[in-house]
């Protein structure tokens, strides 16, 4: 049996970043603001120095090595959005009935999609702004899970239900991914 090699991950920090590490949670400081996240693992280790957050695993397996690249990755999706911004643009289309949309606290209120009556709603998570300006929408935030959620509830909002989707495209589509 062949000894599996440890697994040692380095992150460094920005300078414009200040990062704290306590109780297995886990807080990013920078221009556009803060974000919080617990990782916890028995057999996988974190530390916080000066301007590198070091990711340890002893005698991983399968399973301990998929998590330290997902840790990787969400701490690298974590420093870019406190020291920029994701956003996501979104397109109205529509050949059938004019699509009216807009922004009511925490809801995005499209109007008139397919000729209905009653608006179709969509949840903006907290820490997302939309704007919407005519036929485009831009969907913005420092944590890009909730961003990319957010597009994903007002995409989901117009699917089109008992009609030919061959004929029926209208909806509000993802055009630009953020991050990218």
């Amino acid at each position: 049996m062949t000894k599996i090699a440890d697994i040692k991950k380095e992150i460094t920090i920005p300078g414009t970043v200040v990062v704290a590490y306590h109780n297995e949670t886990l807080t990013l400081k920078g221009e556009k603001g803060s974000l919080s996240r617990i990782f916890s693992h028995p057999r996988i280790n974190i530390n916080v120095n000066d301007k590198v957050i070091k990711i340890q695993c002893k005698n991983p397996r399968k399973k301990q090595k998929a998590l330290v690249g997902t840790y990787v990755a969400h701490i690298n999706n974590m420093i870019k959005g406190v020291s920029e911004e994701f956003e996501y643009k979104m397109k109205t289309v529509f050949s059938h009935f004019p699509i009216k949309t807009s922004v009511e606290g925490n809801e995005f209120v499209i109007q008139n999609f397919l000729g209905e009556r009653a608006p179709r709603k969509a949840k903006i998570l907290e820490g997302v702004k939309v704007d919407a300006n005519g036929d485009d929408i831009t969907v913005k935030g420092i944590d890009k899970e909730k961003v990319g959620q957010t597009v994903a509830n007002i995409e989901r909002s117009t699917i089109v239900r008992n009609r030919d989707i061959r004929v029926f495209q209208d909806g509000i589509y993802r055009t630009r991914k953020g991050g990218k």
